[in-house]
């Protein structure tokens, strides 16, 4: 498991490690013709990359045209229930929030999937709180047999679940699974998860392996930024996704750049990153791994996410709705936190075109494996 690895590391050097890289080290990385290391990475998210970041986005912009070439790929999110057992202190649906829950049945999800259609989408990704009993596997299966005929390619982003529980969703057809560790930060973490199944940090942690284990298509990694020091936090998913392709070769993987936003009942962020840093991140990141697909939500200003479609970005969601029923059934009830980009996804789909890119709607299809 990851965690024999990830325990090897001491997070305060690995701190200092970064934070110590010179102009050298940046230019030294930058220059390189063989695959970038960990070193390399801890470089181009140092302060000291700060100075490079019109060189870095060149850098970045080269080897995702040369990978990926110049498509982004959309994405909806598909709210089905707030029931969450979890209490985590920086989002809109933890457990001491006293909001309305609600949980999509048959019917609704099946509105809400007609609603999705017509924007154009055959890429679905479904999102639920952490409430096993509630939405747990067998809700997930059924929700899956309900969307099958109208959507090529189901992601989901839910609790973590054990292998076998893997293993029966994606013989249903789910191709893509997204589990963001929030923190790496052993000791901090707790603070933010103080109750329910999410705050064991080493069944979180492992969550990827049990992925790999089942032989799942994809899976998405990430941080919440905002929640401790991005550079450190950043270089512990680097190093995770570094030991999840060596072990699980055979399945994609992604990288999300979540940052804070507003939400009933939440804490202020604790470290604010700049727009200026995700972008050192984002271009950080394609450098490092010229593979890894880097995704976007609409969580970022319609301001960012126009300068951003040209410097590593592969996919971007467009249109979303961050509370069940949002599209059709029940669209006022509470969101998970605010969006930012609000824009519709025929919008976003002329913004990419006149970027000179192609907005792709649909992922893959099963025939190609």
């Amino acid at each position: 498991m990851f965690t024999q690895l990830f325990d090897t590391y001491n997070r305060e050097e690995i701190k200092q490690s970064i934070y110590s890289k010179t102009k050298a080290d940046v230019e030294h990385t930058l220059n390189k013709t063989t695959k970038r290391n960990l070193e390399d990475f801890k470089a181009l998210i140092s302060p000291a990359a700060s100075y490079y970041l019109e060189s870095m986005a060149q850098v970045s912009q080269q080897l995702t045209q040369k990978r990926f070439g110049k498509t982004i790929q959309l994405y909806i999110p598909l709210y089905l229930s707030n029931e969450c057992q979890n209490i985590c202190k920086y989002c809109g649906f933890s457990l001491d929030n006293k909001i309305k829950r609600k949980t999509l049945t048959n019917e609704e999800i099946l509105k809400e999937a007609k609603a999705i259609k017509t924007l154009g989408y055959d890429h679905i990704l479904l999102v639920t709180g952490e409430a096993n009993q509630m939405v747990g596997t067998p809700y997930l299966k059924n929700a899956i047999r309900l969307l099958k005929p109208y959507f090529s390619h189901i992601s989901i982003e839910v609790q973590p679940l054990d292998q076998y529980d893997y293993e029966e969703l994606i013989a249903e057809g789910l191709t893509t699974v997204l589990v963001y560790q929030e923190t790496y930060h052993r000791e901090d973490y707790k603070i933010y998860h103080p109750k329910g199944k999410k705050s064991n940090f080493n069944y979180r942690i492992e969550t990827p392996d049990r992925l790999g284990k089942a032989e799942i298509h994809k899976m998405g990694l990430g941080i919440l930024i905002g929640l401790e020091d991005w550079r450190t936090d950043s270089f512990f998913t680097a190093l995770h996704l570094n030991y999840l392709e060596k072990k699980y070769w055979r399945t994609k993987y992604s990288v999300s750049f979540p940052r804070i936003r507003p939400a009933r009942g939440i804490i202020e962020p604790k470290v604010i990153m700049t727009d200026k840093e995700l972008v050192q991140l984002i271009c950080a990141y394609r450098i490092f791994n010229e593979e890894v697909e880097l995704s976007l939500s609409t969580r970022e200003s319609e301001n960012f996410r126009n300068n951003i479609i040209k410097l590593g970005i592969t996919s971007m969601s467009a249109g979303s709705k961050t509370n069940p029923g949002g599209y059709e059934v029940e669209k006022q009830s509470l969101e998970q936190f605010e969006i930012s980009d609000e824009r519709t996804p025929q919008e976003i789909a002329q913004l990419i075109k006149s970027n000179g890119y192609e907005a792709v709607w649909k992922d893959w299809d099963k025939i190609l494996m």
